[in-house]
């Protein structure tokens, strides 16, 4: 089944860093799931309607391994969610020993416990950026540099036990790892990130400390089955995603409210009675990137009409779904105030993201902090003038405002 004669190639480029292109509604109504060329040149199925989505993301015959490695189709020629990783023979009881390792550290309970420290940071980061707008001679300062970069990196960096004097070394070695327009230099940040880490792992065996890093590496020391390279594998991705993905949910979160200006004043009203919902529309709308969530067929599969087959690249768009007219009243207005409370952002099923809940948290201090500080906040530039680089993450590289 497809819209068109040939498939569809991607990424599909949205008309503003906000929209994404209207093909895709066309793609949900008639072709949820459709032949598409990656980025990468090669065949994958790109799945687009929310209960398609949904279904595959808690479909235990998708994986992100794949039976012949050297035979996947690839995404991208980034090094993050290029093709297909971890064991084709082991990666469910990797990852269930991986959720049994991470969920007490990333519990609900455990992040409510951060709630005062994260209240810290965005309040020294806003009286930075007060200070800041006060000496520049426009009044402009970059929200980016000044607070969505700075507070999520600096979160992770104290669950995990990572030295935040580094943030700019790994943070670099994340972006480049995800850029998708810079050929073999993506893979060489890779190696450098896991050589990092590696040292980072070895300090911690030297001086344990009480953090993440420092659980995986006795764990990995008492278990025989929990290879070192994964282990280290793991810790980098969690570094990647601890920090990568909300910086960018900040900026994203802060364009559409700054972009509706009914809602920023109704948050700025009530920032306590209104964030959480806020906060849940922007994870709704506010997916980074322009691909999906990758997996690979571990059967065959038929799911709306079409057959899937063993090893078949998948594609699953959490942008599209989390839009989808079937399920959302006006689906592409940004609106907190909607009864339909579900949403993708976060993923389904056993791949759930673990982190959900620290996100919850650094995103609800930060709006609320923004609106109850910064009521007169606004955008210094167009939609149109924002930049965004060449990654999966689709990151903003500045957000000027001004208030």
């Amino acid at each position: 089944m497809s819209v068109a004669a040939e498939p569809v190639q991607l990424p599909i480029a949205r008309p503003n860093v906000l929209d994404l292109a209207p093909l895709y509604e066309v793609l949900r109504r008639e072709a949820p799931i459709t032949a598409a060329t990656t980025p990468a040149g090669d065949p994958a199925w790109l799945v687009t309607r929310y209960a398609e989505v949904r279904e595959l993301l808690g479909d235990k015959r998708l994986g992100r391994s794949h039976p012949h490695p050297e035979l996947a189709a690839r995404i991208t020629t980034a090094a993050v969610q290029n093709g297909p990783s971890g064991n084709y023979d082991t990666e469910e009881a990797d990852h269930t020993r991986m959720r049994r390792l991470l969920t007490p550290a990333f519990s609900a309970k455990r992040m409510g416990m951060l709630s005062d420290h994260v209240q810290r940071l965005v309040d020294t980061y806003v009286d930075r950026l007060v200070a800041d707008h006060a000496a520049a001679a426009d009044g402009v300062v970059d929200l980016r540099a000044g607070l969505a970069f700075p507070l999520p990196v600096a979160v992770i960096c104290r669950l995990l036990g990572a030295p935040e004097h580094d943030r700019e070394r790994f943070h670099g070695l994340s972006e480049r790892m995800a850029n998708y327009a810079i050929g073999d230099d993506a893979a060489r940040a890779r190696a450098e990130f896991s050589e990092y880490m590696t040292g980072l792992v070895e300090a911690k065996r030297a001086e344990p400390g009480e953090d993440v890093i420092t659980d995986l590496v006795r764990a990995q020391a008492e278990d025989a089955s929990f290879d070192y390279a994964e282990m280290v594998r793991l810790c980098v991705g969690l570094l990647f995603a601890g920090h990568e993905t909300t910086v960018n949910r900040i900026g994203l979160g802060t364009l559409f409210l700054l972009t509706h200006r009914d809602q920023w004043q109704a948050l700025t009203a009530d920032p306590a009675g209104r964030v959480n919902a806020t906060v849940e529309e922007i994870m709704r709308l506010g997916a980074p990137g322009d691909l999906g969530l990758l997996r690979y067929a571990h059967t065959d599969l038929d799911v709306a009409g079409v057959t899937i087959r063993r090893g078949d690249a998948v594609i699953l768009s959490i942008n599209a779904a989390n839009r989808d007219t079937t399920v959302y009243a006006d689906a592409e207005r940004f609106d907190p105030d909607r009864t339909e409370r579900n949403h993708l952002g976060f993923g389904h099923g056993g791949h759930f993201c673990i982190g959900a809940s620290l996100a919850r948290i650094e995103l609800r201090i930060v709006f609320a902090t923004l609106a109850r500080r910064l009521p007169d906040l606004r955008l210094a530039c167009g939609l149109d003038e924002l930049e965004v680089t060449p990654t999966l993450t689709g990151s903003l590289t500045r957000l000027p405002v001004t208030w």
